[in-house]
């Protein structure tokens, strides 16, 4: 199944999230059977970040949102653990700090942006002043409508500066969402991920998916595309994102960097230095050692 292109935003198209089952599995049947796909994909991505970051030219961005319980610590812990951290970094977009409220909306998401080498996991992202914002009223209309467009330019320039940007909604069901509501309850592991803002928001469902079809619609581009990933099934998830990622990062053309020095040269220094080691070895075994000198000096005693 081509994920990449099935579960693609269309650029201008509409989204209705009622229409996508997030239940769907596509031709697999279970976590069993996918589970190979999965740990192939994902450790190719080990080996395509590996190039990522040694040629230094490119980057990417990949954008995870969801309600809660989506499943956004799932994908970036299952699929990412095997990346590289010195060129991997994940970000999380809380509730803005006094320092980030002063700012315009986009300051942190230009702070988190990749440098060239770098894959950046925005888990929760700049597209929350689009979605909380929204449903919560803490701006106009006139506000929040008018950022659309300013998150547009922003991930252009990205683009444009060499960043892959790949956006991801994790589809689930609020079946599903209360059912991991209760296994949070019964796992005390669990528990700190309990807030007393999990069943107010919930309320808020409709509100949400509503500001989730708009913004995806708006801001879905060919240079930073969006994926509606049905969720409810968490090895599914896996697998299409895992896919895309690494299709994503093959496209990129990786490959190492040319040397940058004459590995001619090189290799005379390393045989010289290698055989000024051995010659140094013979001669440290020539010579007796502490503890023979002194068995020498008692037997002469």
């Amino acid at each position: 199944m081509n994920c990449r292109k099935k579960l693609l935003v269309e650029p201008g198209t509409k989204v209705r999230l009622s229409k996508v089952d997030p239940s769907y599995t596509g031709k697999h049947e279970s976590h069993e059977k996918a589970l190979p796909e999965i740990q192939k994909h994902v450790e190719r991505m080990d080996k395509l970040q590996y190039l990522l970051y040694a040629d230094g030219d490119q980057s990417l961005l990949v954008v995870l949102q969801a309600l809660d319980a989506g499943g956004k610590d799932g994908v970036v812990r299952h699929l990412f653990s095997g990346m590289n951290p010195q060129g991997t970094i994940s970000i999380g977009f809380k509730q803005p700090s006094k320092l980030e409220a002063a700012h315009g909306f986009l300051w942190r998401a230009h702070l988190g942006a990749p440098a060239k080498g770098q894959v950046v996991i925005f888990n929760r992202s700049h597209y929350e002043d689009v979605l909380v914002v929204r449903v919560h009223n803490m701006v106009p209309k006139s506000a929040w409508s008018r950022r659309y467009g300013l998150i547009n330019d922003f991930e252009k320039m990205l683009s444009e500066n060499g960043t892959r940007i790949l956006k991801f909604y994790l589809h689930i069901s609020p079946e599903e969402q209360l059912e991991r509501f209760r296994l949070r309850l019964e796992d005390p592991a669990r528990h700190w991920k309990i807030s007393e803002s999990d069943y107010s928001e919930r309320e808020l469902w409709p509100k949400y998916i509503e500001a989730y079809e708009e913004a995806m619609e708006k801001t879905s581009t060919k240079h930073a595309p969006w994926y509606v990933i049905p969720s409810n099934h968490k090895w599914f998830r896996d697998l299409a994102i895992s896919q895309i990622i690494t299709e994503t990062m093959e496209d990129m053309n990786l490959k190492l960097p040319p040397t940058q020095v004459n590995l001619k040269e090189i290799r005379a220094k390393y045989h010289a230095a290698e055989a000024e080691g051995e010659e140094q070895g013979k001669e440290k075994r020539a010579r007796p050692g502490k503890s023979a000198s002194r068995r020498h000096s008692l037997h002469a005693t």
